[in-house]
């Protein structure tokens, strides 16, 4: 089936829209389903880099129509925003290549405000959250009081709805944050003078998705944020809020679980975590400092310092499994060039155990040590290979021992930053789009 969906293995920032944006040569639609602002997703087309939140990364591309999904908490100054770059770019993208759900819920003013607060009020537990508004969103989706991008066409009761959350939200603020109460009207204005501006690119994206995939047309599904943040499946408490993993797309995207074809995990050479949470395998010092400037390891959303540490095994093995990869992209393995050894997590010892499997408790995982294997590092540039036998042996070694863990064969490797410096194994596009 021609529905497919790319998704993280790690815990983010795997580099998801390189793979997106090499795959969508051969596609119709890119579909946003999950996740919000809080997402980074960067492309870099002949040393061109565009960051998106928002926008679906097929707006790079001008024959593919770009969808923001159900399952997005949606913010419509980023979206606006990104979209004013991309015209001072010269690559404006109008209604009829970018669609947004009238389903999709808002993210509101007072919700930034309340994750800023809840964040401040943890101190030293918080959880390391972009302040973006994401978590209040969904925590409002799933108590039945949020509101949705088609609520905004129908001004009396958008205003209505605010003035409802607004009168729980100042008992709140008042008692327990000591702060000032919200303007209601003030509140639904502001957003309620965005409408205009949305309205043509509002869609019923349900029913556009259904008759795409009843026409055999090739969609791909982007993940945001990734396996280990997913809200089920992650190492909660530090997760996102919604479901990050591929079991999100099809009620994400409003689509039947049976049209999903194949599923792509992206999991970079090493592992990299922003925010709070336990890293087994994290790189203290000058090693890890040196991947980082070496890997721009800096958050795309945020310009967090990322945290950075060696392949694990047992983390990407489990994400594997459980969103059921058919075949996994792996980026930067450029950026290990120049370590003299490399490392690969292949078990954790927990309370004097051995333990092959990802822990579900966060705890247990807090106390992991990682078992390693090392292997040989290599030194030389591979930013030029386009071939699997371009890479150096050591590399190639590498690579080899990552699919053995995975499981799962490799559809493509990411040599560097720019859409051309990838490698597509023999078979790769066979297995990214059959």
């Amino acid at each position: 089936m021609p529905v497919h969906i790319v998704v993280g293995l790690q815990w983010g920032d795997e580099g998801k829209a390189k793979a997106l944006d090499v795959l969508s040569e051969d596609c119709d639609l890119v579909v946003r389903y999950a996740g919000g602002a809080n997402a980074g997703h960067t492309v870099v087309v002949g040393g061109e880099r565009f960051a998106f939140h928002l926008v679906p990364c097929g707006v790079v591309r001008p024959d593919v129509v770009s969808v923001v999904a159900n399952g997005v908490a949606f913010e419509p100054q980023v979206f606006f925003k990104e979209l004013d770059e991309l015209d001072e770019r010269g690559r404006a993208v109008g209604p009829e290549r970018l669609r947004v759900s009238e389903r999709a819920h808002l993210v509101m003013p007072y919700h930034r405000l309340l994750d800023g607060l809840a964040e401040r009020e943890k101190g030293d537990a918080a959880l390391g959250t972009t302040v973006r508004g994401i978590g209040p969103c969904y925590a409002d989706k799933a108590a039945r009081v949020g509101l949705r991008v088609g609520d905004l066409f129908r001004p009396e009761h958008f205003r209505t709805r605010v003035r409802a959350r607004v009168e729980e939200l100042n008992v709140l603020l008042a008692h327990r944050y000591g702060e000032s109460a919200l303007d209601a009207e003030a509140v639904a204005g502001e957003m309620l003078a965005l409408a205009p501006r949305l309205e043509p690119y509002v869609t019923d994206t349900v029913a556009y998705l259904a008759e795409a995939v009843r026409a055999g047309r090739r969609i791909l599904f982007e993940g945001a944020q990734a396996a280990l943040l997913d809200i089920d499946l992650g190492t909660y408490p530090y997760v996102t809020s919604s479901n990050a993993s591929a079991c999100g797309a099809a009620a994400g995207a409003g689509v039947s679980p049976r049209a999903i074809g194949r599923i792509l995990g992206v999991t970079k050479a090493y592992t990299t975590r922003v925010g709070a949470g336990p890293f087994p395998t994290e790189i203290e010092g000058a090693e890890g400092d040196a991947i980082r400037e070496r890997g721009g390891e800096y958050g795309t959303t945020t310009g967090r310092p990322r945290r950075c540490g060696w392949f694990d095994a047992v983390a990407a093995r489990y994400a594997a499994r459980v969103n059921g990869i058919d075949a996994f992209v792996l980026t930067k393995l450029d950026v290990l060039g120049g370590c003299e050894r490399v490392r690969i997590a292949t078990a954790y010892r927990i309370g004097g155990r051995t333990i092959p499997h990802f822990p579900s408790h966060v705890e247990d995982l807090a106390a992991a040590e990682p078992v390693y294997e090392e292997l040989d590092g290599w030194s030389e540039d591979i930013t030029g290979a386009r071939r699997v036998e371009d890479l150096p042996a050591a590399a190639r070694r590498y690579l080899e021992r990552v699919t053995g863990f995975l499981e799962v064969p490799c559809a493509m490797v990411s040599v560097g930053k720019d859409r051309a410096e990838t490698v597509i194994p023999s078979t790769g596009k066979e297995l990214a789009w059959s």
